[in-house]
């Protein structure tokens, strides 16, 4: 399985229907911000306006605790961000932390960069000439500190390059974000809305970096980079700070309990976010196996066999489900 949230190859494997099956196989809040029950007629019949865009980027630097210097772009979605950043990035060798989401070498080797993989900041080589981690990580959540990322960062300002910052996950805890390196620092920082949100089909994503990298981006993704539904729904969520703020007690509280019917199941808590879970399991192939023939997904990693990473399930009736599914074992 190359993505999560993506249920065509289980069912074209295990059969039944998408509503038979518990998709645990993303990292996307499963209590989504509410959106209204209409939007305003307008937002679908005529094109996003710039007084649109200004609303959702001000929301977005408040949101995301934007400091002065810094400039925001929106996209539709962070995996177009992702694509772009090596076209318009300087020639150079990119290293990618990891393991970690494929999409980033993917991206760079497509446009010709050459690609090395590292376990962590030390094993950069002076030859890379840009950086990309994911912060905290996917699918370990393995969080990189302040201090690393700026020396990082500094070492890539003297070589013309960028240290990308995919922070997908870091609405869990604004602390994690590095959004203050973005003044002073060849630092570009991606974040996602679709995933703390829970409204991952709207396709919305920001690049968040200095004016002059923000305005390459800008540049590359031309007008209307985003719908007009996804402009005043984002906006209105990004405003919504008391949502954000008892979201993430809510999704803590879910991951605890995703975490204790894991260990009951016999695996060992490996790391994640409160959005996902990284567990251990000497048969998790196995335990893959027989969870999809129970209409179960999970992702597994073909760089890691003994590890599966399981979202959160949408409520207690999901939790109850996916505990009797592991007792039955494999």
């Amino acid at each position: 399985m190359k993505h999560g949230g993506d249920l065509t190859e289980a069912i074209a494997r295990h059969g039944g229907a998408p509503d038979d099956w518990l998709d645990l196989s993303t990292g996307i809040n499963p209590r989504p911000w509410p959106i209204p029950a209409r939007l305003p007629i307008d937002v679908w019949q005529r094109l996003p306006s710039r007084a649109d865009e200004d609303a959702l980027m001000a929301a977005a630097r408040k949101a995301y605790g934007m400091p002065d210097g810094a400039d925001v772009a929106a996209a539709a979605g962070t995996q177009m961000l992702i694509q772009w950043l090596p076209y318009l990035a300087a020639p150079g060798q990119v290293a990618v932390v990891g393991p970690t989401y494929g999409e980033h070498a993917v991206a760079w080797t497509k446009a010709g960069r050459d690609v090395i993989a590292v376990t962590d900041l030390g094993g950069v080589p002076e030859s890379a000439v840009h950086v990309v981690v994911v912060n905290p990580n996917n699918p370990d959540g393995r969080i990189t500190g302040r201090a690393a990322l700026v020396r990082a960062a500094a070492r890539l300002k003297d070589r013309g390059g960028w240290l990308v910052l995919d922070e997908a996950f870091a609405d869990v805890d604004p602390d994690i974000s590095a959004v203050a390196m973005c003044t002073d620092l060849p630092v570009v920082i991606l974040r996602s809305f679709g995933k703390f949100y829970g409204l991952a089909g709207l396709r919305l994503g920001f690049a968040i970096g200095t004016p002059d990298v923000i305005r390459r981006i800008a540049a590359a993704l031309g007008p209307w980079p985003c719908s007009g539904p996804a402009l005043h729904i984002g906006t209105a969520a990004l405003r919504d700070q008391p949502w954000a703020d008892r979201t993430r007690g809510v999704l803590a509280e879910e991951a605890d309990k995703l975490d204790k019917v894991l260990v009951k199941g016999g695996f060992t808590i490996v790391g994640g976010t409160s959005l996902f879970r990284l567990a251990g399991h000497p048969d998790a192939l196995k335990l893959h196996g027989a969870l999809a023939r129970q209409h179960i997904w999970c992702r597994g990693f073909d760089w890691a066999d003994g590890l599966l990473r399981f979202g959160l399930p949408p409520g207690d009736a999901g939790l109850d489900r996916l505990a009797a599914a592991l007792a039955l074992g494999y």
